[in-house]
């Protein structure tokens, strides 16, 4: 099984950064060029300044992203703008959010989690890995030897165990960490230093499945460095520092734990779509705020899709279940009736489309301007990919489609770091 660990958490000094919301960053990899020139330029202390740096026309072997991530992270640890916890501890991570105008609030906690060998691990990943993404990561990791960001993990706590540990111990004391980003999402922070309360948490994890939501390649970068550090060695303790990365956790079986849909804006489309009704019933939509209601409506009980282009906004229903396994040829049944899986196969294989030519955004705003704009011919509204469909496909060992989900609010990057130096 995967234990979990307290550590001492490299954190953001709030003797000598007082507003915390101009240091922390959203992820990496949802920042675009236009964000991290914006983050890099709020505050010298900004954390893209050492997780996602700039490449420069000049840089060599001895000087690049990585080096000056490695000289400016050692430089705040010098002058304290970075300070490291005096005892190991587990750190409860509360967000609270609004959709369509509900409260709502995840909690979690960030901890250290045992890696294993692949032949052992019950930790399961659902999306694929790119290799370039994976090397920019490895490199920053062994630049720095440290973990700057937190993989996302889901567990199953339908007796809500690890949540009353928090309402019992944890809710009504002054967290570390109270910072709103620029979503009006709040994070907040607060230690367990409790080594009784810690074992009980890792009691109610032990044996389970745990499933990636968020940092595929973190992880791989994590099970990479482990296994070049293992090889250079003799002998090993298993408790080295690198045998463990560090890791979110939170409950699937919550209704807080959000999965927004990754919707499809088609820059060009290769050929017309006239052949539509031959596998879907179309219905034409007069308000764009129907359709995302009737297609909800709509994915309970059929694979369903919006449509939205020039000429109009219609709802697209797959007439027959059964076209599924005529035209899906690859993957279990999990697989084929992704609705994902089902856009690819029933159109966009059809008239040709490649993946350069598709951009996925959660925001159906960005869709509908993109089309209304000119900038783009047509948009695929979908439905959420459904938390039993993510844990299905994984213990299948199958991956799904590149953007498919999108785990909702983002965990914010430089409330803790983990230093294995």
């Amino acid at each position: 099984m995967a234990n979990i660990k307290p550590f001492k958490a490299i954190y953001y000094n709030p003797k000598k950064i007082k507003d915390l919301s101009k240091v922390v960053s959203p992820p990496y990899d949802v920042i675009s060029p236009e964000e991290q020139d914006a983050l890099h330029g709020v505050s010298p202390y900004n954390f893209t300044h050492i997780d996602f740096g700039k490449d420069m026309p000049n840089d060599d072997n001895n000087n690049n992203k990585y080096t000056r991530s490695k000289r400016i992270y050692t430089e705040w640890l010098d002058k304290e703008i970075l300070i490291q916890d005096e005892k190991p501890c587990v750190y409860f991570y509360r967000q609270d959010y609004k959709i369509m105008g509900q409260k709502r609030s995840r909690m979690g906690f960030i901890s250290l989690m045992e890696l294993e060998n692949s032949d052992e691990t019950k930790v399961y990943p659902h999306e694929n890995t790119h290799s370039k993404a994976i090397d920019d990561r490895l490199r920053l990791c062994e630049s720095l030897k440290a973990y700057l960001s937190s993989i996302f993990v889901c567990y199953s706590d339908r007796n809500r165990k690890i949540e009353k540990i928090f309402n019992r111990q944890i809710l009504l004391t002054k967290p570390m960490v109270d910072v709103e980003d620029n979503d009006k999402v709040r994070h907040k922070l607060w230690r367990l230093d409790d080594p009784k309360l810690i074992a009980e948490m890792n009691a109610s994890l032990s044996g389970q499945h745990l499933f990636i939501a968020d940092g595929h390649h973190r992880y791989k970068v994590a099970v990479e460095y482990r296994a070049q550090r293992l090889n250079r060695m003799e002998n090993s303790t298993g408790q080295e520092p690198f045998n463990y990365v560090m890791t979110y956790f939170t409950n699937m079986d919550s209704t807080d734990l959000q999965i927004f849909p990754m919707h499809r804006i088609i820059k060009s489309l290769p050929g017309n779509l006239d052949f539509l009704d031959e596998f879907f019933r179309i219905d034409r939509i007069k308000k764009e705020d129907d359709l995302l209601i009737l297609l909800a409506q709509a994915g309970r009980n059929e694979h369903a899709f919006g449509l939205y282009a020039r000429e109009g906004i219609k709802l697209l229903r797959l007439k027959n279940r059964l076209l599924i396994d005529e035209f899906v040829k690859e993957g279990s049944q999990e697989y084929k009736n992704l609705d994902a899986v089902i856009l690819k196969s029933f159109v966009f294989d059809r008239v040709g489309l490649k993946s350069d030519d598709i951009q996925y955004t959660k925001s159906m705003d960005e869709v509908t301007e993109a089309v209304g704009e000119s900038r783009a011919d047509a948009g695929f509204i979908l439905n959420p990919v459904k938390i039993a469909q993510l844990r299905s496909i994984a213990l299948n060992g199958e991956r799904m489609p590149p953007k498919t989900t999108y785990f909702y609010p983002k965990l914010l990057s430089g409330l803790t770091v983990y230093k294995m130096g």
